[in-house]
């Protein structure tokens, strides 16, 4: 494998207003393509914002769904990605034929889509459906898998798509800011982002405690530390609906070291470069390779009950 330069996003996307989401990843792909970089991943449903849906019907989720990868959007990542000759992540909300939805997440690249997922833990509306599988694909010599937002904390899904060969895990979110039973969890007031040119510190010690980063370096570098990987994490800031979300947009290396941060209060790009070396030389690959599954099979394989709660969501509709 040769290197591979890899761009994080972040921006304030508008709910339902795909055309001028699109419009930002452009503009961001074409900052990241100028600077080198062969990759540029954005957030989860950063073409139609996120938030919002919670409070969508299934028939506003079906009109705001696209076909995959037949709808306008990949058409246009694609146009995006061949104009300025890089690879464009990014995540829609797509139905299929048969009227499912699903919170997808793509990849373009100049001939069109290279690789499509869908989140296995979706709750942001009720009509959408789990995805069922993992994903894993060659990117420019590099093995990736794609995995969303929630489907992150419930470790087994990126040991396991690492155990499928990846060595890039793509990890679009749109998260923190939000009540949890967490000691320090809770929203963060928008008057601090509309007052964020005046002040820059109250806006940026929430951003940068419990609620936010501080939460996020609790379990991120572990993901990618525990795993041997490259994590590219990719989150909103600035409004989506209702909620104040803190962007840090990151990429860390399979030691767990965060090698690339957005930390403007705006929208950003952040570019790193990785390098096969770290892949063996970290820790993780050593312990991936001391697992003793006879161990553990039966255990992990259990049957089990799958319960979901996310209280911020549950809070929100009493």
């Amino acid at each position: 494998m040769e290197k591979l330069k890899v761009a994080t996003a972040q921006f304030e996307n508008k709910s339902g207003d795909k055309a001028y989401n699109l419009s930002i990843i452009e503009d961001l792909s074409r900052q990241a393509a100028a600077q080198g970089a062969q990759v540029v991943s954005f957030h989860e449903c950063s073409i139609t914002g996120y938030t919002h849906a919670r409070n969508l019907s299934r028939e506003q989720m079906l009109d705001l769904a696209e076909f995959v990868p037949d709808g306008p959007s990949i058409q246009k990542l694609t146009e995006i990605a061949t104009q300025y000759r890089i690879a464009v992540m990014a995540g829609l909300f797509e139905k299929d034929q048969e009227g499912k939805i699903y919170k997808a997440y793509v990849c373009v690249d100049a001939n069109g889509l290279v690789a499509k997922y869908h989140k296995l833990h979706p709750f942001i509306n009720p009509h959408i459906t789990p995805g069922n599988r993992y994903c894993v694909f060659d990117l420019l010599g590099w093995k990736c898998g794609i995995l969303i937002c929630y489907d992150n904390n419930v470790i087994e899904n990126v040991r396991a798509t690492k155990l499928l060969g990846a060595d890039i895990i793509f990890m679009p979110h749109v998260t923190m800011c939000t009540p949890s039973t967490r000691p320090g969890a809770g929203f963060v007031d928008p008057a601090l982002w509309e007052n964020r040119e005046n002040d820059p510190t109250s806006l940026r010690l929430e951003f940068d405690g419990l609620k936010g980063r501080g939460w996020l370096m609790k379990w991120l570098p572990a993901r990618a530390y525990d795993n041997a990987i490259y994590a590219v994490f990719s989150n909103p800031i600035g409004m989506d609906a209702d909620q104040l979300k803190n962007g840090c947009s990151m990429i860390l290396d399979p030691f767990g070291d965060v090698i690339a941060e957005c930390r403007q209060l705006g929208n950003e790009i952040q570019i790193a470069t990785l390098t096969p070396e770290k892949l063996e030389q970290a820790g993780g690959a050593r312990y991936l390779k001391a697992r003793r599954p006879d161990l553990y099979r039966t255990i992990i394989g259990q049957e089990h009950q799958p319960e979901q709660k996310v209280v911020w969501l549950q809070a929100d509709s009493k």
